[in-house]
């Protein structure tokens, strides 16, 4: 059956013909022929389109292998496991498979090419993302996508309630949620996922604000220091005394955006990436109110997440690593990160975010509070490590307590004993 998932219908090939030798031609290594595997995305719609362009200038013939999240986890687990050389570059989550393609050495060192390449500029590339591609001290893969956490607020309601700006702080955003809570009965003051794996996501943003993280550098669980137990009370706290009336604690992004864009909620924390469901007149019944400004700070200051969710690699049994470095080359190069960021796909170049070009599309004060995260964004906003899903049950289940009135503090230190023993067992 996985066979059939792997080349049935789902799977797109798409072969696109050298347009001549001209250009660059390749280094002597491998073959004329680049392949080349990609997920269903708008990057990867845009990145087709402009195809011959490169492959004039290389005298390279691309293959693309288009496929679904899940069908292109299926193919690298086959042929990544068999230890095929049939793949060449690849598209991968550094978040959610970068420390198991790392620790089995899939993916091959790219730390000369990357940073001896002045065109290249490998320094453009954000701190944050370029942590999550990184493995054992070597770059293993470029950062294409990007996500940051901002918040989203109601304008119209913060005016009504005597405010002059959005929260500049976390102390402040509890002030100012209870505020509009008071004074719009039936409106809550914050909402966000809620759900024991998909909220340790958006929580992250907060443990880092207060000082925290998962672990520490020694790679030890951290998710019961004092700082992380002020963060649970905090996101747990905030939703249970200013959440929707009789919340939930299964709520995803698509649930509390929801919430938001219907009119029921003054505050939100969420992905930049999905704030066209906030804008869009045909989803959202708050287009005309809604703002956005960067992540509250905390002790620690404004600290969201800044995270790749998509890199280029290079697999390592690839009989074309030359050939390969080319494509990432000129797929993750400043050019072709300025046309995906025009067409609204967030990059991972500083110098994107810096020309006006690269954030024309996007709403004034979005843009501005996407500045702010990709310069103070920490790379990654769940535990680095080999079984995500289930670290995420693990430390996510204190906001669940948190939200439902338990004690906050002896929640965390339960999950820290159950991480930790999760983290030796990993590392067995």
């Amino acid at each position: 059956m996985r066979r059939r998932s792997i080349i049935g219908t789902s799977l797109a090939v798409v072969t696109a013909m050298s347009l001549g030798a001209c250009g660059g031609g390749d280094s002597g290594e491998g073959s004329k022929t680049l392949r080349v595997t990609l997920v269903n995305h708008v990057w990867t719609e845009n990145i087709k389109k402009a195809l011959p362009e490169f492959e004039k200038q290389s005298g390279l013939k691309v293959e693309v292998t288009q496929l679904g999240e899940d069908q292109l986890s299926d193919q690298y687990n086959v042929k990544l496991n068999a230890g095929s050389s049939d793949l060449d570059v690849m598209m991968y989550r550094p978040l959610q498979e970068g420390k198991q393609f790392g620790k089995n050495k899939y993916l091959a060192d790219l730390s000369e090419k990357a940073k001896s390449d002045s065109a290249f500029e490998f320094g453009d590339f954000q701190a944050g993302p370029v942590q999550a591609t990184t493995y054992d001290n070597k770059v293993v893969g470029l950062p294409i996508i990007t996500e940051q956490e901002v918040l989203y607020y109601r304008k119209d309601l913060l005016a009504k309630s005597g405010f002059t700006a959005p929260p500049k702080t976390l102390d402040e955003l509890k002030a100012q949620a209870a505020k509009v809570e008071a004074d719009n009965p039936g409106v809550a003051g914050f909402v966000a996922r809620t759900g024991k794996a998909a909220a340790v996501t958006q929580f992250s943003s907060f443990l880092f604000s207060f000082g925290g993280d998962f672990v520490d550098a020694s790679g030890k669980a951290t998710v019961n220091t004092e700082q992380a137990k002020q963060a649970y009370a905090y996101y747990g706290g905030l939703l249970k005394d200013h959440g929707p009336e009789n919340i939930s604690t299964d709520m995803s992004w698509s649930e509390a955006m929801a919430i938001f864009t219907q009119g029921k909620a003054a505050f939100y924390t969420e992905a930049n990436s999905l704030y066209k469901n906030a804008t869009d007149p045909t989803k959202s019944k708050v287009v005309d109110t809604v703002g956005f400004a960067a992540f509250p700070a905390g002790p620690a200051g404004s600290k969201p997440y800044n995270i790749p969710s998509w890199a280029l690699g290079v697999n390592d049994n690839s009989e074309n690593k030359d050939n390969a470095w080319k494509f990432i080359q000129w797929a993750a190069g400043k050019e072709q990160a300025l046309a995906q960021q025009v067409a609204g796909v967030p990059g991972a170049r500083t110098s994107v975010w810096a020309n006006p070009a690269g954030t024309a599309s996007y709403p004034k004060d979005l843009a501005e509070a996407n500045t702010v995260s990709t310069a103070n964004g920490v790379g990654h906003d769940r535990p680095l490590v080999v079984k995500v899903a289930e670290a995420r049950e693990i430390v996510g289940q204190p906001i669940v307590d948190a939200i439902t009135g338990k004690d906050a503090a002896s929640s965390a230190d339960a999950a820290n004993t159950a991480f930790q023993k999760f983290l030796d067992d990993e590392a067995k």
